[in-house]
């Protein structure tokens, strides 16, 4: 899969990721001759450093290039957000930079090749599939949520929204009813609401995920053999539960605000 984000600094390198999931201060979160992290377990050097964003003294862009003397240095860097310390760093260290990439498609590990002149991601040895997540608004404001089983192909045991792969050539708004009506019973016409696309990382596996909305008035769900029970549930507590497939507030809460 190829992720287009922004051109920091040139270049165009094939490396290992190595991932930390927060800010980072080059200035005291690493060892400028050795690389090695002070903040985390693992050593930076030949590394594809992935990061959400800079942070920190502007002493920082110099231990980039302390670390480039003595070989030490990542052999590129890939951001969310790019800020003032890590982009100087990288341009004069010539580290190849890419940002306003959504690192939760990254993972410790990840073969990646990274272009710097063109802006791109590329994650090897990965599949995308494209779904539909589809909420269900009931006449009471509640979203239905469906269990998945232990058993479940993607993220078992979680709960859900009406959710299902796109099959070969079908068109994905035709993808939402078939799918509610398979798991729910429940008819649906045209979408109140959607959104473009997210992508969700689940493993070896990027999901696609075309968010729809549907108001309904009350139905009674009767499960297929894919969930084991259902819920209506406040978008509030969608909020507050853990064992909810990733971003589903979000995109909830984005389709419901389309709504007024």
């Amino acid at each position: 899969m190829i992720i287009q984000g922004r051109a920091i600094s040139s270049g165009k390198v094939e490396g290992t990721v190595l991932k930390l999931n927060e800010t980072f201060s080059f200035l005291g979160g690493v060892n400028a001759t050795t690389g090695d992290l002070k903040v985390a377990e693992g050593n930076i050097a030949g590394k594809v450093f992935v990061f959400y964003a800079g942070k920190g003294s502007t002493v920082g862009s110099f231990v980039m290039y302390d670390l480039m003397v003595h070989g030490k240095a990542p052999i590129a860097v890939v951001n969310n957000t790019a800020e003032t310390i890590v982009t100087t760093g990288a341009v004069i260290s010539s580290i190849p930079m890419v940002d306003k990439i959504d690192i939760d498609l990254l993972q410790d590990g990840d073969d990646v090749i990274i272009d710097g002149d063109n802006g791109t991601v590329e994650i090897k040895g990965i599949r995308v599939v494209q779904t539909v997540s589809c909420a269900l608004l009931n006449e009471s404001g509640k979203v239905l949520l469906l269990k998945r089983p232990d058993t479940a192909k993607s993220f078992p045991s979680r709960r859900s929204l009406v959710a299902g792969k796109v099959e070969p050539g079908e068109d994905i708004v035709n993808t939402a009813p078939r799918e509610i009506m398979e798991e729910t019973r429940i008819k649906v016409s045209e979408p109140d609401a959607r959104l473009p696309p997210i992508f969700v990382r689940e493993g070896s596996t990027i999901w696609e995920v075309y968010p729809f909305l549907f108001r309904v008035r009350n139905p009674r769900p009767v499960l297929n053999k894919e969930n084991l029970s259902f819920e209506w549930i406040t978008p509030e507590d969608i909020k507050k539960d853990s064992s909810i497939v990733p971003q589903t507030y979000d995109v909830v809460n984005k389709m419901l605000k389309m709504l007024k």
